[in-house]
């Protein structure tokens, strides 16, 4: 098998925000394909597509409407096609985003299942009797609502795990499974090259209706709701499925940011991996706790097993805005990112170093789990300064804002407005970056090189270390090579004694560190990659 994931920097793209190909506001695929030759100078080898699917975009694709087709803002399935043959065709493989947990109320499928109880689609979604008039238990949607909405028309409940347009499926019925693998073999056939699995341990696959415990905080304890018995049957019977159609790489969204909850799906015989958000959505910079998680990660995975890193994604803040970090502190994340035992996945904007988007009034937000906290502080009688708070604080708006393209209007994403508000950026355009051999977008571009061109970095062991306050170093090692990545998160110059025998091979900036004799002398906020001198290694 050619497990070409793990020789692969991976690439996100949030389909509305990334390039407008068309003129109308929204990113699509004659806008991605107009940029891939900009993606193979970064260094990527596969990018992920979030949802692409004809939708009414209540959660922005991921309430799909139809899983076999393309939605008209992005294209047709023809301008997927031609876009997946030149990705392929510049060594870009492509992973779709696919939601099997819940479709949009406007699928054919739930028109059908919510038409009569006698309906033979009826049982593909779940639908429950009122208990005492009300809701069958006490469960809430990741969204903050209740998850049950009564249809007037049959007097019966359906369960929402998200916003009540995103209809759970069924998973105890063996038709939806059929119907969902039937879908995954339409896109490996257009071309596809993995998946990305979408809260994938929500699945319903029991009839367990337990109410879910409430925490110290008031907030629900999603314990009965997510990662139900039968769900690494599932797997196995998913990785089955379509490891029989080839290399098709998996990665599972778990619902989760523990790394025990995280870790287990990406065993041997279920996924080939998870996204880490034990690390990945850190709300804040804290170096003590960044650096325990990647220690953690470092001692859990190992093998031929590999966890993800990543440090932005359609859900979370940019991380620049997130960390508080400047570029000098990017490059030190980025440096990481290239250097530690794991799956590198960059957000797209990220490589150019992007801040958030931030939503000045309620008209200014898009993303649903932003609206339904600001209309719940106004039903709260908050004052409007409260209500912009609880929404900049759920939206997910922060990191959709349009790709920095140029310094024309709009960014250089569209000739027309775009689909979300423009907000000026800090940083250079990425035109401008791309012209610039200094650049944040070419440090990160010859990392990704770096990874391609020594082995150690895709097949060597991993070492986390911490000599020094907020220094970092990652330690890679396999015979006959060895790499050392040290990162001074601190404001404040550092001096580290290292072993005989290492030579500087890269700095984040000019000038950033320096090497004498067994000495190495890290600027503020700087970073470094040694090799190990081979003859010095052979003695």
């Amino acid at each position: 098998m050619n497990e070409w994931w793990k020789h692969t920097v991976f690439y996100q793209i949030y389909m509305p925000s990334f390039c407008d190909g068309n003129g109308d506001g929204i990113g699509d695929f004659i806008g991605i394909r107009s940029k891939l030759e900009y993606l193979k100078q970064l260094g990527v080898g596969c990018v992920w597509l979030t949802p692409f699917y004809p939708s009414p975009k209540v959660d922005q694709g991921y309430d799909v409407s139809d899983y076999e087709n393309v939605d008209p803002d992005y294209g047709t399935l023809e301008d997927f096609r031609a876009f997946v043959k030149q990705a392929h065709a510049l060594g870009i493989r492509v992973l779709a985003d696919v939601v099997m947990n819940h479709t949009s109320t406007e699928h054919a499928w739930f028109k059908e299942s919510r038409s009569s109880r006698s309906n033979p689609k009826r049982d593909w979604y779940i639908w429950k009797e009122p208990v005492n008039g009300a809701e069958p238990n006490n469960w809430e949607s990741f969204f903050g609502e209740k998850a049950w909405e009564l249809d007037e028309a049959t007097g019966m409940y359906y369960y929402h795990s998200f916003a009540k347009e995103q209809a759970d499926l069924n998973w105890t019925n063996p038709e939806v499974k059929q119907a969902m693998f039937r879908m995954l073999d339409f896109w490996i056939d257009q071309g596809v090259d993995g998946f990305r699995l979408d809260v994938i341990n929500n699945l319903s696959l029991t009839d367990c209706l337990t109410d879910n415990p409430t925490g110290p905080d008031g907030e629900q304890i999603h314990q009965y709701d997510v990662n139900q018995p039968g769900i690494r049957q599932f797997m196995r019977d998913l990785r089955t499925h379509v490891k029989r159609r080839g290399d098709i790489f998996l990665v599972g969204e778990i619902s989760s940011d523990k790394l025990d909850v995280i870790r287990p799906y990406a065993d041997d015989d279920l996924l080939d991996t998870t996204f880490n958000f034990n690390l990945g959505s850190m709300e804040h910079f804290t170096f003590d706790a960044f650096a325990a998680e990647l220690g953690r990660m470092a001692r859990e995975y190992t093998g031929e097993h590999l966890p993800t890193i990543f440090f932005g994604s359609h859900d979370m803040p940019r991380f620049p805005s997130r960390f508080g970090f400047d570029e000098a502190q990017a490059r030190n994340l980025f440096t990481l990112l290239m250097t530690f035992r794991a799956y590198p996945f960059i957000y797209f904007g990220d490589e150019i170093g992007m801040d958030n988007y931030v939503c000045h009034s309620i008209d200014d937000a898009r993303d649903i789990q932003g609206v339904i906290a600001y209309h719940k502080a106004k039903q709260e009688n908050k004052p409007e300064e409260e209500c912009l708070r609880a929404l900049n604080q759920a939206s997910r708006d922060h990191s959709r804002n349009t790709m920095y393209w140029s310094d024309a209007e709009w960014g250089g994403f569209s000739t027309a407005r775009p689909w979300i508000g423009w907000q000026p950026q800090s940083i250079p355009c990425a035109e401008a970056q791309q012209k610039d051999p200094d650049s944040l977008f070419h440090y990160l571009a010859g990392l990704a090189r770096l990874r391609t061109e020594l082995p150690v970095l895709s097949q060597g062991d991993c070492q986390i270390e911490c000599p020094a306050p907020q220094v970092l170093v990652c330690r890679r090692s396999m015979p006959g090579q060895k790499l050392v990545s040290v990162m001074n998160f601190s404001g404040r110059p550092v001096e580290l004694t290292l072993e005989e025998g290492w030579s500087l091979h890269k700095t984040t900036l000019p000038g950033a560190a320096k090497l004498q004799g067994n000495t190495l002398a890290l600027q503020a906020k700087s970073g470094a990659i040694l090799l190990l001198n081979e003859k010095e290694e052979q003695a």
